[in-house]
């Protein structure tokens, strides 16, 4: 490690013209937007920057240094931290990619900023690495924010502008970077209420992971941008009048979904874009703050439904109640001109600065970390929730967990006394019980919701006033885990399950090699492995279990082993390993001849591989694919949108392959196709002749349901890439009656 009398002296450091006006305008961005700058100390930071990373280039050829002022741009604009962030950014890869040491950063810049680079170092090792599991990363994720949010901070602007720059990476590290930042950054800053970098991460890993989809509604935006811009101008004109003869200081804006969120409402309703109608929102924004500006919000509210006629249902109120992460804002939906829906948000600019950047707006509004208000505090016991000892083997699950948790939409209940408590949408009494304290869930016996008893199951919904009914002699049922949402309650009842299942496993143990030796048995363990698969049993864990449950007698498991034991001299017949691989090489072969010649892997034809298409979404010519070895050594196909891609990409990178298809016609694939339209007369007919006669497409299967003259039907037919289907999915949109043709995932 390079200590501090090997690195240059500032007059040494000879530095390109062109970074030094880069820094300038880095020094410009800071003075914009942050409260207080230490140019000296941002300066220093570069300038070491510069010199550690003098021989590092990037994938596109660029000098590596563009990276870290990039960064820390981002952290100064987009994120407005403090000056110790926008040095940290700059010196963010040098302990974990050169040669410089911690000790240098804490010497030269203090222990607050080698915190930062130590805990930034650290998660990037975490994520470098394939030897640990995700869970793990995840939890070296959360630790890090609660020695400083600001490593985490810092974290997004590093993989936000590593997305900016994903093309320059070769393909199969673009779909685990996009999946990772799909699955784990994106929600992560959704949860920190950074709004505009978490709309933007999620749209450049959609545009890697599904391009189709992606051109295909950002190109719709562009076509329907000059009506929507007219429609959001007819809608705002009267409103800016009417808040204008109030008095009051204000901006509007009318503000366009990012792609991504427009896709997941085109998936969740199953509808095209076209019948995607609130795809923007209108924001006004006002020019007061404190007491005065809730009022404020509260008086253009009503402003706004005398205006245009709201409804009611639609209505949120985030003043207050905010989210956990900071949230404020008043949302109605109302009926526009031309009665179309129209959603409304109404916030003070200090509201709207939280909205956009989330915790990090805490710097701006609260003077630095050492005032931590009352947002942040729940913030930091959420993230105190999910690192409290998740066991080993709990290790996907908790993943699991931690995803939903970061998207949740928040209900709000009370305790008996009036105390409000946030809670997952979907919560039930349990997950209440477990949030007053874990003692609280372990014992609860029943809940009153409201004042009358409910079953434990039930969900609760916003103002509910639950009360926990306990008792000393009640344990969780291990039945809990099937409706409860909350991690903290689900780890506790799996813990609790476990350990009692530990207990039922240890005491089987003991019953059996009681009865055994009674009975003056002698078995092996291995032995004893295969008598519990003839008796079903998946292992010994569950055999020892049953024993110890009182379900299965130890006695009967030695009749069992008695009475198949083997007589003298009788041996069992070995099997013909020869004839089983014979088979198994002819299954390959007659495999392969159907399915390799279509594929091209990391560059070339490969011979003698097996390829399976997975059926979870169905591949076929022309779609955006990679392939994930199997244990078995079978390469199986997938969509890079599939569902079951992120997982794949992110927590099993190493076994990932290239695969690209080449241009032979004369393989079929399976493809499924959703229709809905009228339920009329001939319909199928017509369905099944476009696609059999007019197409010659050979049909494998076609369902159809009808209820109230609609009918919708599921055709699986067999199709030679992507455009063949595309020309189906035209064509069958053109018979009478059709009202949507989608391509469906079986």
């Amino acid at each position: 490690m390079i200590q501090a009398s090997a690195v240059p002296q500032k007059s040494e450091i000879e530095i390109d013209p062109k970074y030094e006006g880069r820094l300038d305008a880095l020094l410009s961005c800071c003075r914009t937007h942050l409260p207080t700058v230490d140019e000296n100390m941002i300066r220093r930071a570069f300038r070491l920057s510069y010199w550690a990373h003098r021989n590092d280039r990037r994938e596109s050829g660029e000098k590596y240094v563009s990276h870290p002022l990039r960064v820390a741009t981002i952290v100064a604009r987009d994120i407005g931290l403090d000056d110790i962030s926008v040095a940290a950014a700059l010196l963010h890869d040098v302990v974990e990619d050169t040669e410089l040491s911690l000790d240098l950063i804490q010497d030269e810049f203090g222990d607050t900023m080698a915190t930062i680079i130590d805990g930034l170092t650290k998660i990037e090792g975490v994520f470098s690495s394939q030897k640990l599991g995700q869970a793990e990363n995840v939890r070296k994720l959360m630790l890090s924010m609660a020695s400083d949010l600001r490593v985490i901070l810092i974290k997004f602007a590093d993989r936000l502008h590593n997305m900016r720059t994903i093309e320059a990476l070769p393909k199969k590290k673009q779909l685990q970077k996009a999946s990772e930042t799909q699955e784990l950054f994106a929600p992560l800053a959704h949860r920190f209420g950074l709004f505009t970098i978490k709309s933007e991460l999620e749209d450049l890993s959609f545009k890697v992971l599904d391009p189709e989809a992606y051109t295909h509604i950002v190109d719709r935006l562009e076509e329907m941008a000059e009506q929507r811009e007219a429609y959001i101008a007819g809608f705002i004109e009267p409103l800016a009048e009417h808040l204008e003869e109030e008095g009051f200081e204000f901006e509007i804006k009318g503000r366009v979904k990012n792609v991504y969120s427009i896709h997941r409402k085109m998936q969740r309703k199953n509808k095209p874009i076209d019948e995607i109608y609130d795809i923007f929102a209108i924001r006004v924004i006002l020019e007061s703050d404190g007491r005065r500006g809730k009022e404020d919000c509260w008086r253009v509210y009503s402003l706004v439904t005398d205006l245009y006629k709201p409804l009611p249902e639609r209505f949120r109120d985030f003043i207050s109640v905010p989210k956990s992460n900071g949230y404020q804002s008043l949302h109605t939906t109302v009926f526009g001109p031309g009665g179309r829906r129209v959603e409304v948000q109404v916030r003070t600019q200090e509201m709207h600065e939280v909205a956009e950047r989330g915790v990090a707006a805490h710097w701006k509004y609260k003077e630095g970390t050492e005032n931590v208000d009352e947002e942040m505090e729940r913030f930091l016991e959420w993230v105190r929730d999910l690192l409290e000892n998740p066991e080993p083997e709990e290790a996907r699950e908790f993943v699991k967990e931690f995803r939903l948790n970061l998207y949740d939409e928040e209900i709000y209940a009370f305790t008996p006394q009036g105390d409000l408590l946030t809670l997952p949408q979907g919560a039930t009494p349990v997950d209440f019980a477990f949030k007053v304290h874990t003692e609280v869930g372990m014992q609860c016996i029943g809940a009153k919701v409201n004042g009358k008893m409910v079953p434990l199951s039930q969900e609760l919904e916003s103002g509910d006033q639950v009360e926990i009914i306990t008792s000393e002699k009640q344990s969780p049922s291990p039945d809990w885990i099937n409706f409860v949402v909350t991690h903290k309650a689900r780890s506790r009842i799996r813990r609790w399950t476990n350990e009692e299942r530990r207990k039922a496993v240890e005491l089987g143990k003991e019953m059996w090699t009681k009865t055994k030796d009674q009975a003056d048995l002698e078995i092996s363990d291995q032995e004893l492995q295969e008598v519990a698969h003839e008796l079903k049993f998946p292992d010994l864990q569950q055999l020892f279990y049953e024993i110890g449950k009182g379900l299965y007698d130890p006695d009967e498991l030695v009749d069992h082993i008695k009475g198949n034991a083997q007589p003298e001299g009788q041996t069992v017949e070995e099997i013909d390993e020869e004839s089983l691989q014979e088979q198994y090489e002819q299954f390959l072969d007659a495999a392969q001849e159907t399915e390799t010649q279509a594929l091209v892997i990391d560059g070339e034809v490969q011979k003698g591989l097996a390829v399976n298409y997975a059926s979870c979404c169905n591949p076929i010519p022309g779609d955006e694919v990679f392939g994930f070895v199997s244990k078995t050594g079978t390469v199986n196909i997938h969509r890079c949108n599939c569902q079951n891609a992120s997982d794949l990409l992110v927590n099993k990178a190493d076994r990932i392959l290239d695969v690209d298809w080449s241009h032979q016609k004369d393989v079929q694939f399976a493809a499924a196709l959703r229709l809905v339209g009228e339920d009329r007369v001939g319909m199928v007919n017509d369905i099944t002749t476009v696609i059999s006669k007019n197409l010659k497409t050979n049909i494998r299967s076609i369902t159809i349901d009808t209820e109230d003259g609609i009918f919708s039907g599921t055709i699986m037919l067999h199709v030679s890439d992507l455009e063949h289907l595309q020309r189906l999915i035209e064509r069958l949109k053109r018979i009478d009656g059709i009202q949507g043709v989608y391509r469906f995932k079986e």
